[in-house]
């Protein structure tokens, strides 16, 4: 059994171990929760406290080592919500999770830093920032709890980001953007190890963009930093399969995971655990 977790305990190597993958493990899975209306996947949402639990209850005995609470929307053509809406739609998630799940890894899905630090001092033990630490005050949030963060790339804001995203080299300016702001974490004393960058897929790229992306991992991982896949159901898999329905895109997803984990990366943020639990077993039989 893994050892509790408290909001005071998010430093050491209690996080660091399951974030950085070793070269014999499976990629880790991170369950996604979003407590929202209008997530692009409907079979994510989960409005209300009781039914989020339920659902977290199931990703955790399916097999998840993070659940990822989000409580705004963020994909193509989304609007903000307020602070306050925010909070209360995830913090009591937070919160109830902790408290039912002492042992399992939270991570908060905000781009807002007042959301991140109340889901801190609730319990989470990650913040997982979809703009990339572009606010000095997440910085300093992140700093002052010594905690997990995923720092992932994104161009413009979602309400307009896949309006022509354009980039010279989009692999290099990317990489160049999370290994600067992973730099600035690092020379103020945060642990390398708790440091993860996510390259977004899908948050101000075009097809061809995010496919240079995909096949990338080992330019992202150059510096050492673990790094995240967000690519499931996502459009990029709907446009080369011709699925228009992210209920049709599951086994797309299995391939991208498939990739992923030849690649190196370290965690795959999913809508399906039970079904990338299976993947992993069979993949595993094979191989030994």
């Amino acid at each position: 059994m893994s050892e509790n977790l408290t909001p005071q305990s998010n430093r050491g190597s209690a996080i660091s171990s399951r974030i950085n993958r070793k070269p014999n493990e499976n990629c880790f899975l991170m369950g996604i929760l979003n407590a929202t209306p209008d997530s692009f996947f409907n079979a994510s949402r989960s409005m209300g406290i009781e039914k989020a639990l339920d659902k977290a209850d199931l990703m955790i005995k399916q097999g998840a080592t993070w659940i990822d609470i989000g409580g705004e929307s963020t994909r193509p053509g989304a609007q903000p919500v307020t602070i306050d809406e925010e909070i209360n739609r995830v913090i009591p998630i937070v919160s109830k999770l902790r408290e039912t799940h002492p042992e399992i890894m939270i991570s908060i899905d905000t781009r807002n830093h007042q959301v991140a630090r109340r889901a801190l001092e609730s319990g989470a033990n990650m913040i997982n920032d979809v703009s990339g630490l572009r606010s000095d005050n997440m910085i300093d949030v992140v700093l002052e709890f010594g905690c997990a963060v995923c720092i992932m790339h994104m161009q413009g804001e979602p309400g307009s980001m896949q309006t022509n995203p354009s980039y010279g080299d989009v692999v290099e300016e990317v990489t160049n953007y999370l290994e600067s702001k992973a730099k600035i974490l690092i020379e103020r004393g945060h642990p390398s190890d708790l440091i993860i960058i996510d390259p977004g897929i899908g948050f101000g790229k075009n097809h061809e963009q995010n496919l240079a992306l995909m096949k990338s991992t080992k330019r992202l991982k150059e510096g050492g930093l673990a790094v995240l896949w967000g690519i499931s159901r996502k459009s990029v898999i709907g446009i080369i399969t011709d699925k228009k329905d992210a209920h049709e895109r599951l086994a797309g997803t299995l391939a991208t995971s498939a990739y992923a984990f030849t690649e190196g990366v370290d965690i795959l943020r999913v809508h399906d655990v039970d079904e990338h639990q299976d993947f992993f077993k069979v993949l595993r039989a094979l191989e030994n």
